[in-house]
C-alpha cells in the first residue's frame, strides 16, 4: 500500500492512506543503515502488519521532489507565509527571513496577511507596496470574518503547501476553516499517539482533500539563516536582479561599494527601504557568524 507521512514522532510515522485512514508505522532498519530519515510529506510504500489496529512498516521511500531543512518536510509545492496585518503588527525582518529561506530552498512563497478586518485600506496598500514589487503574490484575509477563504482554497488546490509564520497570527483558525476534518483528524491522531497538545512543536501534514495537503509547522518567533554565505544573500532578494547588472563593480554586494545601482534604486524609491534595511542587517548577521 502507498501513502504519505503526515507526522513523525519518537520513531513512529503516521501514514495517510487514501480510503484506508492513518496507519502507525515504524521505519525498517535499512533506512537507518543508509542514514536516510523519512520526513513528513514523504510518499512511502508500507507493509500492513495489522489492518484492524492500522499498524505497519515503512518499506520504501518513493522519489522526493524536494526536501526542506526548516521546516523539515518533503515534496512541497509552495509555501504560504502567514502574518497578521495587525495585532501583532508584522515583523518585516522575520517575514523576510521566511521568504529568504523559501528562496534558498527553491520553494515558491505566497504571503498571506490575516486579520485584514483590523486595518484600513491605506495600511493594506502600504504592505502591498513593500512586497508586490519583489514579485510575491499577496493575499489579505480575515479568519474572524471568513473573508478571502476562497482565494486560499484556490491556491491550495491539488498542491502540498507548507504553512509558516509566527505564533499568534491566526494560523490555526485559518487551517480549521479550510478543513474542519483536519482538526478532527489531528484530534484522533493526538489521541492515538497519546501526546495531546505537546505534539504542536512538530510539523504535521493535514489532508484537506484529494491531492491537497497543508503542512502545519510550529510558530517561529525567530529564524536564523543557516547554510548560506553573506555573498549569496543578495540573490534571495528578487527585486535586486533588475539593477545588479548596472553596478560599477562585478560582485557588488550593495553595501558600501560606489556606483551601486541597487542603492541608487533605493534612493530613487524603486526598492523598498524596509526590504533594503533588512538586507543590510542580515548581511551583517551572516558576516559575523563564526566559521568553525
Amino acid at each position: 500500500m502507498q501513502g504519505k507521512i503526515i507526522k513523525g514522532i519518537a520513531g513512529f510515522y503516521y501514514v495517510h492512506i487514501a480510503e484506508a485512514g492513518i496507519f502507525e508505522c515504524k521505519a525498517k532498519g535499512i533506512f537507518r543503515k543508509a542514514k536516510i530519515k523519512p520526513l513528513v510529506g514523504d510518499n512511502v510504500e508500507i507493509e500492513v502488519l495489522d489492518p484492524q489496529e492500522k499498524k505497519g512498516n515503512i518499506r520504501k521511500l518513493l522519489a522526493r521532489k524536494n526536501a526542506l531543512v526548516r521546516p523539515a518536510v518533503a515534496n512541497i509545492d509552495q509555501a504560504l507565509v502567514i502574518f497578521a496585518a495587525d495585532k501583532p503588527k508584522p515583523n518585516f525582518n522575520l517575514l523576510d527571513r521566511f521568504l529568504i529561506m523559501m528562496e534558498y530552498q527553491q520553494v515558491e512563497a505566497v504571503i498571506c496577511f490575516n486579520k485584514r478586518d483590523l486595518v484600513q485600506s491605506a495600511e493594506i496598500e502600504k504592505l502591498r507596496s513593500v512586497y508586490e514589487p519583489c514579485g510575491y503574490r499577496l493575499l489579505f484575509v480575515s479568519a474572524r470574518e471568513q473573508k478571502g477563504m476562497e482565494d486560499i482554497r484556490r491556491l491550495l488546490d491539488g498542491k502540498t503547501t507548507t504553512v509558516a509564520g509566527p505564533s499568534g497570527v491566526g494560523k490555526s483558525s485559518l487551517i480549521n476553516l479550510l478543513s474542519p476534518e483536519a482538526d478532527m483528524e489531528t484530534g484522533d491522531l493526538s489521541e492515538k499517539i497519546d501526546r495531546g497538545r505537546h505534539t504542536t512543536r512538530h510539523s504535521q501534514l493535514l489532508h484537506i482533500k484529494d491531492h491537497t495537503y497543508i503542512v502545519d509547522t510550529p510558530g517561529f518567533s525567530s529564524l536564523y539563516l543557516t547554510g548560506m554565505e553573506k555573498e549569496q544573500l543578495k540573490s534571495y532578494f528578487p527585486e535586486f536582479a533588475a539593477y545588479e547588472p548596472y553596478c560599477r563593480f562585478q560582485g557588488c554586494v550593495h553595501i558600501h561599494e560606489p556606483g551601486c545601482r541597487v542603492k541608487q534604486a533605493l534612493e530613487d524609491g524603486q526598492i523598498s527601504p524596509v526590504r533594503y534595511e533588512n538586507y543590510a542587517m542580515l548581511y551583517e548577521e551572516l558576516k559575523n557568524i563564526r566559521k568553525y
